[in-house]
């Protein structure tokens, strides 16, 4: 098992497009296995296969803070097929990334995370057509809004692709809204990277958000060039495969952020 997904880890772990690269290229093994199941555990909630422990790339115990998010592992083994394949497994190479690479190391990720507040995604607008600008506005304004009026964190607006320096202070308490969780600042690096907004998966993380309306918050230009000029099929698959990392994602952010829902 460790072969299936070292590879999938990679240099950075934590960059779900880099992951599926390196998986795709690792080889597929046969099935093994007749169940997959779930048992309490010191660490949490381990991962079985015929009664026997799973294990991460880096030989660490497979298993999950809450049953919940076990469960859908659990399931990802239990759907494959004749091989295994850890492209349709997102909930187990988020774990095996969070177990291996997270913990002990959740300032350095929250870090990574927070450099989004200097240049985020809904800092840069479009100046034309009209229709665009407007439904940059309609999805990207209300989280905006809502940082300012929740968090006290006052970001500016710019045109185009031209950088603006964020104040510090709003930078400083977006940052104090992170989280120190491993697992939820793992699945909040993951939904950061794929949206390209830190304030997209902070309102995820937070309830402010549903995850669909993240999702099409973070494709407002990809949508709006698809209309204009049909979807290109290669682009579609690729976005596939990055939203099924990002639904993994949400789905950590929902069970271990509760107290915000």
């Amino acid at each position: 098992m460790r072969e299936l997904f070292e590879e999938g880890l990679g240099p950075s772990p934590l960059d779900p497009e880099e992951a599926a690269r390196n998986s795709a290229r690792t080889g597929q093994r046969k099935r093994f296995y007749a169940r997959a199941g779930v048992r309490e555990a010191p660490e949490g909630f381990a991962i079985l296969l015929d009664d026997k422990p799973v294990r991460t790339p880096s030989r660490n115990l497979l298993a999950a803070p809450v049953r919940e998010i076990a469960a859908i592992i659990a399931a990802e083994w239990q759907a494959q097929q004749d091989l295994i394949n850890p492209m349709t497994m997102p909930m187990t190479r988020l774990a095996n990334s969070v177990i291996d690479a997270v913990a002990g190391h959740v300032d350095a990720v929250v870090e990574d995370i927070a450099k989004y507040f200097g240049s985020d995604l809904l800092f840069y607008r479009a100046g034309h057509p009209e229709a665009l600008v407007a439904r940059e506005a309609a999805h990207w304004d209300p989280v905006l809004f809502w940082a300012a009026e929740t968090l006290g964190a006052h970001f500016i607006l710019s045109e185009g692709i031209v950088h603006v320096r964020q104040p510090d202070q709003a930078i400083a308490v977006a940052r104090a809204a992170l989280p120190s969780d491993p697992w939820a600042a793992g699945a909040l690096h993951v939904a950061t990277t794929l949206t390209g907004s830190a304030l997209l998966a902070l309102a995820l993380m937070r309830g402010r958000l549903d995850a669909d309306a993240v999702w099409a918050a973070a494709h407002v230009d990809e949508d709006w060039n698809s209309e204009q000029w049909g979807v290109d099929e290669e682009v579609a698959v690729r976005r596939a495969a990055r939203m099924a990392d990002f639904r993994a994602a949400a789905a950590v952010l929902a069970v271990q952020t509760k107290p915000f829902g």
